[in-house]
């Protein structure tokens, strides 16, 4: 067997499993167990020998199925050269990869405070489950179609942030020690959460706030209208492909 096919049948392994691939079946069902026995070692306080152990033989797994995935990335992407590989590497999916993985340096610098933080990148490893769920892969891919839309949403409701925090600065000094806090407050205030840490005293400042409260209900509901549409547009395409 030559080196393309070995690359190939790799592929077809690592991949979410084809019918009646019982190889590549395996390894999925592999991959998603350690996702999800991963996720253990977090739920608890402190560390035992025992969570360690799940630790360091996940991160192992990931480790070798990220290094497969770089591998057989000329042969995903038809492209025999390096740039392939590196497409491969900054894609959302190799990201997450490469996140999940990061928590073995815990394991060469156990003192380091900041490389103790890595271990926050272990929750990264419950996004590789999007691989393996059709539902998952249809909603990453209307995300993709409307990211201009989605990003467009976002700048806007940044804009109304910064304004109004600096609105709220200027009209309430004894409220905010300073604008991060001011931020803060805008920021809460238009998501409609209001943790009531802080609060505008004067009444402009309250109509600022109720206005703010006001455009929040627009905002969230205007990126949910936006990948409800995706989203219907993308089952109704699948049902016609289906039927065809």
């Amino acid at each position: 067997m030559d080196k393309f096919a070995v690359k190939k049948r790799i592929y077809e392994i690592i991949e979410v499993s084809a019918e009646g691939d019982v190889a590549s079946k395996a390894y999925d069902i592999m991959v998603n167990v350690c996702i999800v026995v991963g996720m253990i070692p977090l739920m608890i306080k402190g560390g035992t020998s025992w969570t360690k152990l799940i630790d360091l033989i996940t991160v192992i797994i990931f480790i070798a199925d990220y290094a497969l995935r770089i591998y057989t990335s000329d042969y995903k992407m038809g492209v025999f050269s390096y740039k392939a590989y590196l497409a491969n590497a900054v894609s959302p999916m190799a990201i997450i990869d490469l996140l999940s993985i990061l928590p073995v340096l815990t394991f060469v610098f156990p003192g380091s405070a900041t490389i103790r933080l890595l271990k926050l990148f272990r929750i990264a490893r419950i996004f590789k489950l999007i691989r393996y769920s059709r539902t998952m892969i249809s909603i990453s891919n209307v995300i993709r179609r409307v990211k201009k839309q989605l990003l467009a949403v976002l700048v806007l409701t940044l804009v109304y942030i910064f304004v109004c925090g600096l609105m709220m600065f200027q009209l309430e000094p004894d409220s905010f020690r300073n604008y991060g806090e001011a931020f803060y407050w805008a920021t809460i205030s238009i998501t409609t959460v209001g943790y009531g840490d802080f609060a505008p005293a004067s009444p402009v400042g309250r109509i600022i706030a109720a206005v703010s409260s006001l455009v929040g209900v627009a905002v969230i509901a205007l990126p949910t209208g936006i990948i409800t549409a995706a989203y219907t547009h993308e089952i109704t395409k699948k049902k016609g492909a289906h039927e065809l």
